[in-house]
């Protein structure tokens, strides 16, 4: 998706588009919620149109924010929550600092050692991830012997220390609840590309909510308003 060229051919403004896409991914509602805020604010469109939204944008900003992200440290908290695809169970892995920052995440159909690997790699590309000091994780035993296998390929750093300590993750697993909060709404995902197109979102704005972007306020809704606008290269008058 080029930056210049976000909303050509949408039948609706950047400035509608960009206020459902926000909402969905801030606040839990559902898809028939939004159709209804949207009619009281004037705007006739229905619910599978602000699906499509979703789908097209929810992605991008995730990819369009990492650059602009503060850095994590070098303390992470690993974990696995559920959410439902297709009517199944998947698991959901993330990862946070020691101050709540979110590091990264992944969908996947398995809770194995190969997942764990896929998952940390995925992390230590990111622009605002450092090679960390501490990896907390709970009694999964496929995190030790994933780490133990990228050290010795080069992958990780080889100081990198594995702890397996429950009680030390409660910061991560605190954290699941937000994104759990955003998903309920929609009673599970009906495929695996929609889920992570969805959940890139949630976790884009949460990132946002959170005060990881530089010179954004968690909390002025505003100033994020008119920051996602900006990314996306739409000039908005009243963005919120």
């Amino acid at each position: 998706m080029g930056r210049g060229n976000c909303f050509k051919g949408r039948q609706f403004t950047a400035e509608v588009i960009l206020w459902a896409v926000r909402w969905y991914l801030m606040f839990p509602v559902s898809y028939r919620d939004l159709e209804l805020m949207l009619r009281d604010r004037g705007v006739e469109v229905d619910h599978t149109t602000i699906f499509r939204w979703l789908q097209a944008y929810a992605g991008e900003l995730e990819k369009r924010i990492r650059p602009h992200l503060r850095m994590c440290n070098g303390s992470w908290r690993v974990d696995e929550t559920y959410v439902r695809v297709k009517g199944r169970w998947t698991y959901l892995y993330r990862a946070v600092d020691s101050r709540g920052q979110t590091i990264d995440f992944l969908l996947s159909a398995r809770r194995d050692t190969v997942a764990a690997k896929r998952f940390f790699r995925k992390a230590l590309v990111q622009p605002h991830v450092v090679n960390p000091r501490t990896i907390t994780v709970d009694k999964n035993p496929a995190y030790p012997r994933a780490a133990t296998e990228m050290k010795r390929d080069g992958e990780l750093w080889r100081r990198t220390r594995m702890r397996q300590c429950k009680y030390l993750n409660n910061i991560v697993e605190q954290d699941h609840r937000r994104i759990k909060r955003l998903v309920r709404p929609g009673l599970g995902f009906g495929a695996s590309p929609t889920a992570r197109r969805t959940l890139a979102g949630f976790e884009a704005c949460a990132m946002i909510r959170k005060g990881q972007v530089r010179n954004i306020d968690g909390r002025d809704i505003r100033a994020q308003a008119i920051f996602i606008a900006g990314i996306f290269d739409s000039a908005l008058d009243s963005a919120a």
